[in-house]
């Protein structure tokens, strides 16, 4: 129906008037009819031309919320690239998310008075669960198991648009028009059944596409919302810290820690590689019979040489402290990480030495880890550790040293000069804040989950 286009239309200026800073994000939808109510996939926004002019009469600012909101799910990146563990949990946490990034706005165009349940529900999962987040929520869903009374109550609050487009399995059969991102330029029955990404791309093409356009797009506003909260000395809002999650770099610690890993023999039968040698004297003494004999060696990418620094200050988590090395270690402890005969040095330090420990097997790595005392707890100074892997190498205690891992706070003093080693400092941080390392260091954040 024209006037539930009209309506979307007039939606999206509204949102462009009062949300300057998103208009690439306002604009990058086009529109599509279908039967059903509202829905976003990335590149379109779905609606039922009956249930917007049903939603408009009950309340004009109704449709550009839900405008915003469907938005929002591109802009958060809520849209999975493979179903979730649990569909309506991940589903019920992106509706909660981009509901209290709306609220938090109070934004008269898109403004709706907040049920009482609905504020008690945002400040029990703030108390709870922390930062309000997709990802965080989620987390939080899945480990407390709330009862189905509660999760209904909640889908009642925050439950507004339909997700079923986010999956493989949607059916995009319903489509009976398409418009584009502005003035409509598209008037077409789908009689195929087929759903169309714009450009003629292919489908896989515009999934990837979509994903890409989308975390530009979320780049891009992250970056303006946090210069304009430095020049406001304002701290980062909702919107903000569901933009930095959705941008945060998800890293792999095992695949990290190969960055220190180094090429080595180890005795044991390789099957995939044979001696040419014994192939060709089997062919001049025998004809045509080669002798293929498997190697007794293999050369593998493995960690031998390097140094785990712990910052012992007092502002860090001797609890988090635990859990590093422990992830650590059962990480290197796989058979395929470790080498036989390691050379593992870890050292714990705030502003001096405290310990100094050599680990050379599996066995005496486990026995550290069980009589680890963590000493130190005052200000933190990484220079005595830099100092101290200089001399260990000069006393020609490594053969062949790939690097530092320093797990800290990241609140100290660096060294002026780059090492002549790989050195990388991790961090864990739950709040989506971003560290100043020296251009010469490698940055990890992980989060607390994550170890």
């Amino acid at each position: 129906m024209d006037v539930a286009l009209e309506i979307m239309e007039l939606s999206r200026r509204t949102l462009l008037l009062h949300l300057r800073f998103m208009d690439v994000a306002l604009c990058s939808l086009d529109l599509r009819e279908y039967r059903g109510s509202f829905a976003v996939d990335g590149q379109s926004i779905w609606f039922d031309p009956e249930h917007v002019i049903r939603m408009y009469r009950e309340g004009r600012n109704i449709p550009a919320r839900m405008y915003l909101h469907m938005v929002f799910h591109c802009v958060f990146r809520h849209i999975p690239d493979e179903t979730p563990q649990d569909r309506k949990l991940w589903d019920l946490a992106c509706d909660i998310a981009a509901e209290n990034v709306i609220d938090a706005m109070q934004m008269g165009s898109i403004c709706q008075e907040t049920g009482a349940l609905k504020s008690r529900w945002l400040d029990r999962l703030r108390t709870r669960a922390g930062t309000i987040t997709a990802e965080k929520l989620y987390r939080f869903f899945l480990k407390e198991q709330l009862p189905e009374n509660e999760i209904g109550e909640l889908e009642e609050c925050f439950r507004a648009d339909d997700h079923s487009k986010w999956y493989k399995d949607s059916d995009a059969r319903s489509v009976i028009k398409t418009y584009g991102a502005g003035d409509s330029y598209i008037d077409e029955e789908d009689k195929d059944g087929e759903l169309a990404f714009g450009s003629g791309e292919s489908e896989e093409g515009g999934v990837k596409d979509k994903k890409e356009k989308w975390r530009d797009i979320s780049e891009m506003m992250m970056m303006e919302l946090e210069s304009f909260a430095k020049k406001q000395g304002d701290t980062a809002g909702d919107m903000l810290q569901n933009l930095r999650e959705s941008n945060r770099e998800k890293y792999d610690y095992a695949s990290f820690l190969r960055k220190f890993s180094v090429m080595g023999e180890e005795m044991t039968v390789n099957d995939e590689d044979f001696d040419y040698i014994f192939y060709t004297y089997g062919l001049k003494l025998y004809g045509r019979m080669p002798l293929v004999e498997p190697l007794e060696y293999k050369e593998s990418r493995r960690i031998k040489d390097f140094v785990i620094a712990i910052d012992t200050s007092g502002s860090v988590s001797g609890e988090l402290v635990q859990k590093f090395i422990d992830k650590t270690y059962n990480i290197l402890q796989q058979e395929d990480s470790f080498f036989r005969k390691v050379n593992l040095h870890i050292v714990q330090c705030d502003t001096e030495i405290h310990e100094h420990v050599k680990v050379t097997s599996k066995l005496e790595m486990e026995r550290y880890l069980r009589e680890m005392v963590l000493k130190g707890f005052g200000g933190t100074d990484f220079r005595p550790v830099f100092e101290y892997v200089d001399r260990l190498i000069k006393e020609g205690e490594f053969t062949d040293f790939k690097g530092l891992i320093y797990f800290t706070d990241g609140y100290g003093t660096y060294p002026s000069k780059p090492p002549d080693y790989k050195t990388a400092f991790v961090f864990v941080d739950d709040e989506y804040n971003n560290y100043n390392v020296p251009a010469w260091a490698i940055k990890l954040i992980l989060q607390s989950h994550e170890l």
